[in-house]
Order: C-alpha cells, then sequence, then structure tokens
C-alpha cells in the first residue's frame, strides 16, 4: 500500500491540543515534521506501512489503570506490554488496560490517535527501553491519522517517562 503523507506545513495533522502542546514547550519544529495520512495510522502495523518503516519504529501510547489511576506506556510497536511487569514496576495491586472513555479523559486524544505527552492530565508515564534500539521513532500526533518522528531519548525526556523493562517477553 502506497500513501501520500502530507506535512503540517502543508496543511496537514496534529491535533489542536498536541500542537499546542508542543508549542508550550518549545518544540515548534516537531510541528512542521508532523506526518498526514488519508489513510488510518491507528494501529502500529498501519502507521508502519504508512511511514514505510519497520514496526518496532513505532512508539505506541498505551493507557492502563493502576489500582484505578490511569499510567501510559510507550511500547514499541512490534511489542506487547507485560501487564504483570507494568504491576511490579508500580507496586500496584492489579494492572488492567484502560477503556476508550479512561483514555480519552486522561489523555484529551482517542484511542489510535494517543500522542507519547500533551495530554489533558498529567499522568505517570513508563517507556520501555526497547524503544532507545532506534535512531528515531514515530508516534501519534493526536489523531488517527497524523504521525511525528522523535528520538527516542528526546520522547522519554518530553515525556517525563521513566525507562523500564516491561515488555512481553518471548520464549
Amino acid at each position: 500500500m502506497t500513501t501520500t503523507a502530507q506535512t503540517d506545513a502543508e496543511g496537514g495533522g496534529a491535533h489542536p491540543l498536541f500542537a499546542e502542546a508542543l508549542r508550550e514547550k518549545g518544540l515548534d519544529e516537531l510541528t512542521a515534521r508532523v506526518r498526514r495520512f488519508p489513510d488510518a495510522t491507528r494501529t502500529a502495523a498501519e502507521a508502519a506501512a504508512a511511514v514505510g518503516c519497520e514496526l518496532s519504529e513505532i512508539c505506541k501510547s498505551l493507557i492502563f489503570a493502576a489500582d484505578g489511576v490511569p499510567v501510559l506506556v510507550l511500547m514499541d510497536g512490534a511489542s506487547r506490554v507485560d501487564v504483570e511487569r507494568v504491576r511490579e514496576e508500580l507496586g500496584a495491586g492489579k494492572v488492567t488496560r484502560a477503556d476508550a472513555g479512561v483514555v480519552r479523559e486522561t489523555t484529551g486524544y482517542a484511542i489510535g490517535g494517543v500522542p507519547p505527552f500533551g495530554h489533558r492530565t498529567r499522568t505517570r508515564v513508563l517507556a520501555d527501553r526497547s524503544l532507545l534500539e532506534h535512531e528515531v521513532v514515530w508516534a501519534a500526533a493526536g489523531n488517527p491519522h497524523a504521525v511525528f518522528p522523535i528520538a527516542p531519548e528526546d520522547l522519554v525526556a518530553h515525556a517525563g517517562a521513566t525507562l523500564v523493562d516491561v515488555r512481553e517477553r518471548t520464549s
């Protein structure tokens, strides 16, 4: 599948809340690097296909509830989050995937477009070390048709994330 991207400067795509967060962080250069696609980039596979990168170069922004408190986990697109490892990392009694309503209420965005930072509320953020295996990763820009490139170290810093090992182990 071949898609044509449109940069934000051409009228493309960061969600207004995310564009404002970029301005507040002094990251205006990232706004110009947002790429909007006519086809959805809602899943990691869709985003990788649109961008033309490896699945592991996509950064998934996933909201979980740890003892009922939202937490954001940033994970490479080729891996799955090990909920038990997240629970251990947080010292929580129970960790579950947050439902769509909690995701929108916490972040201000719908599932499939949640960026790694610039959320409506401040949440604890965990970033899996697997993201650091790449020079650049692509993350959602607040809507299911837009992504932006960022160095993983910068992503971790701007998200205020703690580096952890929470991906599922392969046998």
